[in-house]
C-alpha cells in the first residue's frame, strides 16, 4: 500500500487510500464540467477531494466552479492569480489532504477505471508516479487530424504516452498519479517552469531514487485545440519550453527531442539553398547546381502527403485535408520554438504559455 505521509487524512472503509484530484484552470468553461464530471464518475471506492486552481479566467469559468462546489462538497477551489500551470497545481496539491494526488488536464476526461488502475499500479510497483495514455479524440474534422497527428508516430514522435507501449519504468508520465509526500519531498512543480513541468518534476523524482512508472491500462481521452492559431500557439509554446530544458538539461533529453528543430532548420535552409540556386542558373553562374538543395524541402512535402494518405484516411477526406495543414503546423511550431528557446531568442519566455 502506498506509504502515508503524517497528517493526512486517512483511507476508506475498504482500507483503500483515499485520493486528491488537482487541475489548474484558466478559461476553460467549455471542457471543465466534463473534466470534473469524469473524476466524480470513477468507480474507485476510496474518499476523493477534487482541488481546482483557478486562474483569472475571462469566460466565466470561475462562476462555473463555484456553482459545482456549492451542489457538491467534494469539488473544492483555489486562488492562482498568476495563472500558470505549475503554479496552479502546487496551490491545489498543498490544499489536498490525501496520501494519492491525481492530476488532471481541463481538456482530458478519465474512464471510469481510471484512479483504481492508478493506485493498485502505486501500491504494485511502489512507483511515485504512474501516469498513462494520452488518447485524443477529436468531433470536428479539424480536431480529429490534431487527435490523429498526437496518436501517430509521424505527429509527435510515437512515445508512449501518445501511442501506447509496453508497461514499465519510464522517463516521464502523462498527468501523473503520484504519492503526495513524495511531492513534497523534491519540491513539487517548478513554477519557473511553464510548461513541460512535468519532465522537468519526473526528473527530480528518478534523481533522487524514484520511479515513474508507464501502464497502456490508464487512458485518458484528451480534447485537442480546434483551430489552427490556438495549435500553433500551442506547439510554438511547448517547443520554446522543451528547448529551454533541452539547454539546462542536455544530457537528461532524449534524441528525439532534437530531430524538429533540425527538419525545420534543414527545410528552410534547403529551400533557400535552391531559391540562391535558381538565382545562379539565371546568372548562367557555375553555383546552379545549388538547386539540387531543394530535395530537402520536397522530400519532406512528400513525407507530409505519403503520411497523410496512409495515417489520416480512415478519418475522412475532409480530416484527411485538414491533416495536409496540421502536420507541418505542428512540426515546424514546435521546432521553430524548441529553436528560440535553446538558443535564448526570446527574452520573455515566461510570457509563452501556449495559451
Amino acid at each position: 500500500m502506498a506509504q502515508q505521509a503524517p497528517g493526512e487524512a486517512a483511507g476508506s472503509s475498504l482500507d483503500l487510500p483515499a485520493v486528491s484530484y488537482v487541475m489548474p484552470i484558466l478559461n476553460e468553461a467549455d471542457h471543465i464540467e466534463s473534466a470534473v464530471q469524469s473524476m466524480l464518475d470513477q468507480d474507485y471506492p476510496g474518499d476523493v477531494q477534487i482541488v481546482l486552481a483557478l486562474g483569472p479566467s475571462t469566460d466565466g469559468t470561475t462562476e462555473l466552479v463555484h456553482r459545482m462546489s456549492q451542489r457538491d462538497p467534494r469539488i473544492q477551489s483555489v486562488d492562482n492569480r498568476s495563472g500558470s500551470t505549475p503554479a496552479g497545481l502546487n496551490a491545489a496539491i498543498r490544499a489536498t489532504v490525501h496520501p494519492i494526488v491525481v492530476r488532471v488536464d481541463a481538456h482530458s476526461v478519465l474512464p471510469p477505471d481510471y484512479t483504481r488502475i492508478a493506485v493498485e499500479t502505486l501500491q504494485r510497483t511502489g512507483a511515485d508516479n504512474v501516469g498513462g495514455v494520452m488518447f485524443a479524440e477529436g468531433r470536428t474534422p479539424f480536431e480529429k487530424a490534431v487527435a490523429r497527428a498526437y496518436r501517430t508516430r509521424v505527429g509527435l514522435g510515437g512515445t508512449a504516452h501518445h501511442v501506447g507501449g509496453k508497461e514499465g519504468p519510464a522517463e516521464t508520465a502523462y498527468l501523473g498519479s503520484f504519492q503526495r509526500h513524495r511531492l513534497l519531498e523534491v519540491g513539487l512543480f517548478d513554477e519557473g517552469i511553464r510548461r513541460g513541468q512535468d519532465w522537468e518534476l519526473n526528473r527530480r523524482l528518478r534523481a533522487t531514487g524514484g520511479v515513474v512508472w508507464f501502464t497502456p491500462r490508464m487512458k485518458v481521452t484528451y480534447r485537442p485545440r480546434s483551430g489552427v492559431r490556438p495549435l500553433v500557439k500551442q506547439f510554438f509554446a511547448t517547443g520554446l519550453w522543451r528547448g529551454d530544458l533541452a539547454r539546462r538539461f542536455t544530457r537528461s533529453n532524449s534524441i528525439r527531442y532534437f530531430v524538429p528543430p533540425i527538419m525545420v532548420l534543414a527545410v528552410v535552409l534547403g529551400t533557400l539553398i535552391g531559391i540562391a540556386g535558381l538565382a545562379a542558373s539565371a546568372a548562367g553562374s557555375a553555383l546552379a547546381w545549388l538547386t539540387l538543395a531543394f530535395v530537402i524541402p520536397v522530400v519532406y512535402v512528400l513525407f507530409v502527403v505519403v503520411s497523410t494518405v496512409l495515417v489520416a484516411a480512415r478519418d475522412g477526406f475532409a480530416s484527411m485535408l485538414w491533416f495536409l495543414l496540421v502536420l507541418p503546423c505542428i512540426h515546424f511550431s514546435w521546432g521553430v520554438g524548441f529553436i528560440f528557446g535553446f538558443f535564448r531568442l526570446t527574452g520573455d519566455l515566461t510570457g509563452h504559455t501556449g495559451r
